[in-house]
């Protein structure tokens, strides 16, 4: 009686989710929301991106399409996680077509799996495949977004530090006698890293483009989700024309965020101390009981 009602409950939960799957797929009337999505991706992909998207030829290039399309039909945007592929130098569909193939892939994983265990002599369930199907499927489909979340807080840190010795350059460069706009860019000249070519391409279209660059700045910071720049695009909005006051701005928020990041590292510091006086700890205590089992025992024994 109890397998019959768990096949019933499975059964209705398999229904519901083709149901709300096929829901999804069907084509329905867009809400206001996936409207302005839709307007916002055209206008901030620009007449330079030509007429016509060019249609990909490989198969991971054709899903990630087709699922971005959707995902812009439902009006998902995902803004945190579009700033972290932003920042990785990742495209949103190639990304999109790798959680759908992970996500088929644990499909297949689970039952797999279940086969192994089988064959072992674990588990005679049919339900058990099922349910392994759907997990695998699940924490496949997960996965690149704990890496995307992981990579981009590591590549974010380097950025800041990184603007945090351009700030420094910025300033120097206008204590010599130059303008703004030529400051920000023989800064950003300085070195090839991936940070600064960020800023240097940011800044160099912004010139092309007639757009003033802190304001490019502020862009480039909103899309990669670092806060520095876009507080920076504003500080030098308010004071662009005082090159006295542009120069302590820059020169206090440097030290701003060295301060920042010398915190940042104690504290990185203290929680791996704290941990290797726990390992110290337990290794201690082992060693203890390795000591007195022996006489424990024989106590125990008499």
């Amino acid at each position: 009686m109890n397998e019959i009602i768990l096949s019933c409950v499975v059964g209705a939960l398999v229904g519901l989710g083709v149901f709300a799957l096929i829901r999804a797929l069907m084509p329905s009337s867009r809400s206001a929301v996936s409207t302005v999505a839709q307007i916002d991706a055209l206008r901030a992909a620009g007449p330079a991106s030509g007429p016509a998207t060019a249609v990909p030829t490989d198969l991971r290039g054709r899903i990630g399409q087709r699922i971005a399309a959707f995902y812009l039909q439902q009006g998902w945007e995902l803004r945190s996680l579009r700033a972290d592929l932003a920042v990785l130098d990742r495209s949103w569909e190639g990304f999109l077509a790798t959680k759908i193939m992970l996500g088929a892939a644990g499909l297949v994983f689970g039952p797999f799996l279940f086969a192994i265990a089988w064959q072992i002599g674990f588990g005679s369930s049919p339900l058990i495949p099922v349910w392994m199907s759907l997990l695998f499927a699940g924490v496949f489909f997960l996965l690149p977004d704990l890496e995307v979340r992981r990579d981009a807080v590591e590549k974010r840190k380097d950025l800041r530090r990184v603007i945090g010795a351009y700030l420094d350059l910025v300033s120097m460069n206008l204590a010599g006698g130059r303008g703004l706009p030529e400051a920000l860019m023989a800064a950003a000249e300085i070195s090839d890293g991936w940070a600064l070519m960020r800023i240097r391409n940011c800044l160099a279209d912004a010139r092309i483009t007639g757009t003033s660059q802190w304001v490019a700045l502020g862009r480039l910071g909103t899309e990669l989700g670092i806060e520095e720049l876009t507080d920076l695009s504003v500080t030098l909005a308010l004071v662009a024309d005082d090159g006295a006051k542009i120069r302590e701005s820059l020169a206090a928020r440097a030290e701003t965020m060295r301060h920042r990041e010398l915190a940042e590292i104690e504290g990185a510091a203290g929680e791996k101390s704290q941990s290797m006086l726990v390992a110290q700890l337990l290794l201690c205590a082992g060693f203890l009981v390795f000591l007195i089992y022996p006489a424990a025992m024989r106590v125990f024994q008499t």
